[in-house]
Parts: structure tokens; C-alpha cells; sequence
């Protein structure tokens, strides 16, 4: 290179560098300007929403009835031993939901008729003696304890809509695989719960059922899809039950509601019977049923029935010395694009867990960055693309037809659709989003495994990530529209095909509602969530009770 060309390129450089830093700068400057203009959208929209539904709505009825406050394992042992009858307990709960559901419109469906009459029959069964107390709590764990699921997992003779008007009259032919199940073990399914338009939304709301209301302020959500399933559980008018999640379905409502939730691990547990499906290998692993209960000790019996032949793969009945865990936190996503800042209790709590488990089992607790966990909603959207050619425009036809969103959007204006709004408006852009086998869609499906890579190589077989599962407590119905996005820190979890326990923190928040963290695990290592909520269960009390009048 002559000098002068050597010259020319040094006074160049400057300038190349001068452009760079000037367009990282506005980068920079422009999504500080995004998030401010996102928060002060959100601070009038609370506004707005406090105007339309007012500060405080109603809460859940008090309870009167101590068999309520059981747990489904305290109550099968109990009907075990004849202490309660089964038939007792079903009516306890059937008047509870007689109680609560006018109110929170969480039940959709019912079979008390039968269900009495099977109830009858584990009573006569215990009676008759043919099988020792231990049979019976080895051959069927629940015999006699009333169960409720959501309205996308078939429950013979019982609606399956999954919220779709298309489907309203539509009844289930036969069991799903985990109701079939629990049935097995004893389980007397009783009553089907309320969930979002084909489940793929964070609000309880359709045009078949209506909006179910949050048991702790009707004015509120309980979360989507499984948000009938957390409010029934969360009102006590079922023992436990069945959620599902793909995207937070199971932890969302159960945080919305104050009550445990578990995600099981990939591919543990069977989908069948389930409406919408899974398109593919890929998004089946994303999607898991789940129990939901109040009291911790509920979810390890429960997975392991559904789980079936390959509960072996969790080892669930290896004990968990806690002293011995590696425990790491991260009390927010690092900044997500739209995502809510977390609330002050909501961190507040996560260090009430750092400090304990430090104080308490005198254990490191390291806070950790994972500075992918940024990108949570893009990974999760472009991940559950796939090449089946059918989009949610054909989930809203009932996978028979495509609908056409904008047609349906106009006709929602002067009320004359019989679709939801956010289901439109979800229909819409899921064509926005990028598509299968594009340059970005690979470009997100190596970010999910470089994530997924660093997380196995974080927990290890001993590990657990204590992380909120929303960054907010539940927001007035309709406010999730504003604030779409928050979903994202269930949803990246779904992705990476790890277990997730939601747990409760025992006391209402400073707006009343329930707080709570998510504990995650390595692949298979559910039982590590599990023994860690018990252990949360026990410090910080887990379930709020309503009030109580016995």
C-alpha cells in the first residue's frame, strides 16, 4: 500500500468508528426511549383500568367447612381409614363450587351425579375389606378424592371446547391418558374448568364460558390457559387438579392464584386427549400437563401417576437433601423488549428465599445473569413455529378451516363475532412473526440451544434457578392487551424443556394478591422443584387461606 493510500485508510477509520459509536448510541438512546414510552402506557392504562373496574373487587366467600382446608393426600388417607367418607368429601366440594362460582365463573361443566354415584362405590369398597389399608394406598393413592381439570383436557361425557364456540356443544368420547390415570388411582373426576380462546392466551376469557374472576379481587385475572383450574384450587372448591403449559399455562394462573403449579420436564408426561395439539415433535415437547394444587405435598404423587411408565425416569421417590443443592437466582429477565419491570414484592420475595435458604440450610445462593433470558418472547415465538402449514387461523376454524382473522376483526366491532378479540388480534400477527426454516427462525433455534447449553452446564443434576414467573401480580382483566409480552417468563422455559414449580410465598402482596417464584430444574430433575417448594411450603406458609369461619 503506497503511503497515501495508507493515509487515506487511517483517516478513514476514524470516521467508520465515529459512525458506530454514533449508531450504538442512538440504539441505545432509542430503546431507553421504548421502555419509558412502554411505562408511561402502562401507568395510564392502570389508570384507565382502575377507573373502569375500580381499586378492590370482591374477594372469595369465607370457608366453613374444615375438609376444604385438606390436602388431596390428607383426604385420601382419610377416606382410606374410614375417618371421612368419600361421599363427604365430594359434597363438601360440590357445595363449595355452588358457593364460589357465581362469582368466579371458574366451573364450566360438572358430572356430580356420577361422580356421587362413584364416590358411593369407593366407600362400599373400603367398607368391604377386600384390600388392606396399605393395598389401597399403594393400588389406588386417591381412592375416593374428588378431581377437577381444565376445559382442554377430555374428561369423558364432559364439554371439550377449549373455548372455541365452534366446539361449544362438542363432549369428550373418552378419558384423556393423564384423567385415565387418575382415575386409575382412585381419582373421582368432578368438574371442568374455564380456560382462554384454544388456550393460547393469558386470560381466562371466551365466547363459550365468559371470563373467570380472581378469587382474591374479582376485578382480576386469574391467568390463562389453565386460569379456572388456579381459581377453582384457589377458592378450595376442588381437592387438586390438571392444567396444561406450553407457554406458562400452569405457572401463571397458579401465581395469579396463590397455589402450586408443576411444568414436568419434556416428553414425561402424554399429551393425548388434549385440544388444541401439538403439531410437532418440537412443540409436544414444549407442551405438558401438570397438577395444580394448593399444598405442596400433592404435586410429587400426582406427577407420578401421570407421569405412568416413565415416572421411573424422575426418580421421584429419591430423596432430595437439600443442604447438598446448588441453588442460583436471577430476579429479573436482564431487560426484555415490552416486558413489565418486576414488581418490588415480587423481589422483595426472591431475596425473602435467598435469605432463607442462607440463613437456614446455611447454603450458597449465587445470583446469576444468563443474559439470553433478554430475548424470551422472540426465542419462544419463533421456536413454536412449525411446518405443519397450520397457523392459529386454523386453530380458531377447529383445525377444519382457516378463518379469516380481518373479517372476523370487523365483525367483532359490532358484535357479531363469535371469536375473542385476542384471539383475532393473535391470529393476526402470528403471520408477523418469523416463519419456519427462515434465516431467523435458525438464527433463534441456536440461541435456544446455546441457552439450553448453559443452563445444563449451570444446575447440572443439583441445581435449581429460583426466578419470578411474572413480573407483575395479576392485572385487571383486560390489562394483559397492553402488557402481552410478560408471558415470556414462563414461555422461555417451555422452549428449553426444563421442569418448573410455581410456588406460592404464603401473604398477599401489597395489592392484596398472591406473590410467588417459579424453582426450575435440569432435565428430569423435577423432584429438585418439588422438594425445594415443600421446603418454601413450610418457611413461608405457600397457599393464602381466605377467610375462615368454622
Amino acid at each position: 500500500m503506497s503511503e497515501t493510500g495508507a493515509s487515506n485508510a487511517q483517516q478513514k477509520k476514524p470516521t467508520t468508528l465515529n459512525n458506530e459509536t454514533a449508531c450504538c448510541t442512538w440504539s441505545s438512546f432509542a430503546r431507553t426511549l421504548e421502555s419509558w414510552v412502554f411505562r408511561l402506557i402502562n401507568i395510564i392504562a392502570r389508570f384507565i383500568f382502575q377507573l373502569i373496574y375500580g381499586v378492590n373487587g370482591k374477594s372469595m366467600p369465607a370457608i366453613t367447612d374444615p375438609i376444604l382446608l385438606e390436602s388431596a393426600s390428607s383426604l385420601a388417607r382419610k377416606i382410606r381409614r374410614q375417618e371421612l367418607t368419600s361421599v363427604q368429601v365430594l359434597e363438601s366440594f360440590i357445595r363449595r363450587i355452588k358457593d364460589v362460582n357465581p362469582l368466579l365463573n371458574c366451573v364450566v361443566d360438572e358430572r356430580f351425579d356420577d361422580a356421587m354415584k362413584e364416590a358411593q362405590e369407593a366407600d362400599e369398597l373400603i367398607k368391604s375389606g377386600k384390600f388392606s389399608e396399605n393395598e389401597l394406598a399403594d393400588k389406588k393413592p386417591f381412592l375416593g378424592v374428588p378431581i377437577s381439570t381444565k376445559d382442554c383436557i377430555a374428561v369423558k361425557g364432559l364439554l371439550h371446547t377449549s373455548g372455541l364456540y365452534e366446539r361449544r356443544n362438542y363432549k369428550a368420547e373418552k378419558d384423556a391418558e393423564t384423567i385415565a390415570l387418575m382415575r386409575q388411582a382412585g381419582a373421582i373426576p368432578f368438574a371442568l374448568t374455564n380456560v382462554s380462546e384454544v388456550c393460547m392466551w393469558w386470560e381466562s376469557n371466551n365466547t363459550v364460558h365468559g371470563r373467570s374472576r380472581n378469587p382474591y379481587d374479582t376485578n382480576r385475572i386469574v391467568g390463562g390457559s389453565s386460569g379456572g383450574e388456579g381459581c377453582i384450587q384457589a377458592a378450595a372448591a376442588s381437592p387438586f387438579g390438571l392444567g396444561s403449559d406450553i407457554g406458562g399455562s400452569i405457572r401463571m394462573p397458579s401465581f395469579f392464584n396463590g397455589i402450586f403449579g408443576h411444568k414436568p420436564s419434556k416428553f414425561v408426561v402424554s399429551n393425548e386427549g388434549q385440544f388444541p395439539i401439538p403439531f410437532s415433535v418440537e412443540q409436544n415437547s414444549f407442551l405438558g400437563i401438570g397438577p395444580m394444587v394448593r399444598h405442596a405435598e400433592d404435586l410429587k404423587p400426582v406427577l407420578k401417576i401421570i407421569a405412568g411408565e416413565k415416572s421411573s425416569l424422575l426418580k421421584l421417590d429419591e430423596p432430595v437433601d437439600l443442604k447438598k443443592l446448588k441453588f442460583f437466582y436471577k430476579e429479573n429477565d436482564g431487560g426484555g423488549r415490552l416486558v413489565s419491570p418486576v414488581d418490588k414484592d415480587i423481589k422483595e420475595g426472591v431475596h425473602r428465599i435467598v435469605e432463607h435458604l442462607q440463613n437456614k440450610l446455611n447454603v450458597p445462593v449465587e445470583q446469576v445473569q444468563l443474559s439470553q433470558f433478554r430475548q424470551s418472547a422472540t426465542i419462544w415465538f419463533a421456536n413454536m413455529k412449525d411446518d405443519s402449514g397450520y397457523g392459529f387461523e386454523h386453530q380458531l376454524g377447529n383445525l377444519k378451516f382457516a378463518i379469516n382473522p380481518y373479517t372476523e376483526l370487523l365483525k367483532w366491532f359490532i358484535g357479531a363475532s363469535k371469536h375473542t378479540f385476542i384471539g383475532l388480534l393473535t391470529a393476526i400477527l402470528d403471520k408477523s412473526q418469523c416463519q419456519f426454516g427462515s434465516s431467523k427462525y435458525h438464527h433463534l433455534v441456536q440461541k435456544r440451544n446455546e441457552l439450553r447449553e448453559e443452563m445444563q452446564k449451570l444446575l447440572g443434576d443439583n441445581g435449581v434457578l429460583i426466578y419470578p414467573t411474572h413480573p407483575t401480580v395479576a392485572p385487571y382483566h383486560n390489562e394483559p392487551i397492553i402488557k402481552p409480552i410478560n408471558f415470556s417468563y414462563t414461555g422461555i422455559i417451555n422452549v428449553l424443556g426444563f421442569p418448573a414449580t410455581a410456588v406460592p410465598l404464603g401473604t398477599l402482596g401489597s395489592e392484596g394478591l398472591p406473590i410467588g417464584v417459579q424453582v426450575i430444574a435440569n432435565f428430569n430433575q423435577d423432584r429438585l422443584c418439588l422438594a425445594v417448594a415443600e421446603e418454601l411450603e413450610k418457611a413461608f406458609g405457600g397457599w393464602a387461606r381466605p377467610a375462615i369461619s368454622i
